[in-house]
């Protein structure tokens, strides 16, 4: 058995974020960031990848944020036996870098841990209940005008901020997904005395 085929066969991928590393997807995981990893295994060696221009906190639509091309500068250090003196065991840890999206006005979206397709309560899904609030953020922008995958590619892309609000109260979690208003050319916020004004935006985004 050829190196590459038990690779092939045995490795994890890194498409998940995992115990070692994975895909973080991070927004805020940028230039000037230090990260430290957990090493499980003598001789690990280290591999990065995948850059954003631009994504959303999650990621949501996938490959929906805008890739990039790039380079990766790395400066690597070893702490022997960081894993126990620091207790980082199961997870990377970071520290952001200062270069991050800066916005000031936003608004928020809300969603709690119910299927609302059928009404079923989901039961503390942080997972069905961020998905809620994107839901509700592109029924926002429909009323704009933007067809849903443009609003699902906006949120892909833009550098919204998603929260848990929390995890304590049985039998919903309640997630927020924060959308940055600046990013827009007009006022999306809700008003007293009009409604949203709808606009053809074209169709730039179409689905597969």
């Amino acid at each position: 058995m050829t190196c590459l085929r038990k690779i092939a066969e045995e490795g994890a991928r890194t498409v998940p974020a995992r115990e070692n590393g994975g895909n973080h997807d991070i927004k805020n995981f940028t230039r000037g960031s230090r990260i430290f990893y957990p090493v499980f295994v003598d001789g690990a060696l280290l591999s990065g990848g995948d850059l954003h221009f631009s994504q959303g906190d999650g990621e949501i639509n996938f490959c929906g944020a805008i890739e990039m091309g790039g380079y990766i500068d790395m400066h690597v250090e070893l702490i022997k036996g960081g894993m126990d003196t620091y207790g980082i065991h199961n997870n990377p840890v970071f520290m952001p870098g200062r270069v991050e999206p800066l916005y000031s006005e936003w608004l928020t979206f809300i969603g709690i841990s119910v299927d609302h397709r059928d009404d079923t309560n989901l039961y503390m899904d942080a997972t069905q209940a961020y998905r809620n609030a994107c839901l509700n953020a592109i029924e926002h922008l429909a009323k704009w005008g933007y067809t849903g995958e443009q609003s699902y590619l906006i949120l892909g892309t833009s550098p919204i901020e998603g929260r848990i609000g929390g995890v304590v109260d049985i039998p919903n979690a309640c997630c927020s997904v924060f959308l940055p208003t600046e990013i827009f050319d007009f006022d999306v916020r809700p008003k007293v005395g009009g409604g949203p004004e709808w606009k053809d935006r074209g169709q730039v985004a179409v689905t597969s």
